[in-house]
């Protein structure tokens, strides 16, 4: 093999790390798990073509994309939930106050108050 057909192998494998790495992130966005899966499976098949340090190298990569594609969907789901708790503790805390007003009214007045506070706040 000759020194030019090694830099234009290694110039590849770099181009397919460095794409994968920057692009991992914003395609994990958009993936499910099982994308990820098919996406690692059809990554590793490349490798398949390469031998020695090239397929390790490869192979890394493909591993590298995946865990971070994970990681990113893991991410992605927990701020989710930590919106989705934010939602209902501002929502609950509204509800408080409104309520709070309530107390200073009696009869069907503070009846109809928490009524329309409940009705306003999802209770």
């Amino acid at each position: 093999m000759t020194i030019a057909n090694t830099i234009s192998k290694h110039l590849l494998i770099s181009a397919f790390v460095l794409g994968a790495g920057m692009s991992s992130s914003a395609w994990a966005q958009s993936t499910s798990a099982a994308d990820a899966k098919a996406q690692y499976k059809a990554d590793m098949q490349k490798c398949e073509t390469m031998k020695g340090n090239d397929q390790d190298v490869c192979e890394k990569a493909a591993e590298a994309r995946r865990d971070s594609a994970k990681a990113d969907q893991k991410a992605n789901k927990e701020s989710a939930e930590a919106q989705h708790d934010a939602a209902k503790t501002k929502r609950d805390s509204a509800y408080d106050v409104a309520k709070e007003k309530c107390d200073a009214m009696s009869g069907d007045a503070k009846d109809q108050c928490i009524a329309q506070a409940k009705t306003q706040h999802g209770k």
